[in-house]
């Protein structure tokens, strides 16, 4: 297994204040076209981690999960902010890390990385 020595941060990765803002401001963007499908999927999206027969919190962990495996370091970055906003420990921060791991192996380490890099930012805030 490498060691990934030669990561470097993605582009735009930036502090939580500019991800919220770029995120904000793309967002409106996008809604604002107008667009029908568009609209409709990401009205779909919030609606999916809406308190249901899972909980918001286990359901936040879960997209936490699918986006290190499929390795959308802004989706990592939401999904890690939405989890401490839920309340999840650190140990089960680090317990839902270790399921990606697995499940995508050892590319997703970077990832991970990043994600604790995120979460550690948010423990200082």
């Amino acid at each position: 297994m490498s060691d990934h020595s030669h990561d470097t941060p993605h582009e735009g990765a930036g502090t939580l204040a500019e991800f919220r803002q770029f995120r904000e401001r793309m967002n409106k963007e996008i809604l604002d076209e107008g667009n029908l499908v568009v609209n409709r999927f990401f009205a779909l999206d919030g609606r999916a981690y809406e308190e249901g027969a899972l909980d918001v919190k286990t359901k936040e962990l879960l997209g936490l999960v699918a986006s290190l495996v499929l390795r959308c370091d802004d989706c990592i970055t939401y999904h890690v902010v939405r989890s401490r906003e839920e309340g999840v420990s650190r140990a089960e921060f680090f317990e839902t890390l270790s399921v990606g791991l697995v499940v995508g192996g050892s590319i997703t380490i970077p990832h991970l990385r990043r994600a604790v890099a995120r979460w550690s930012e948010l423990e200082t805030t």
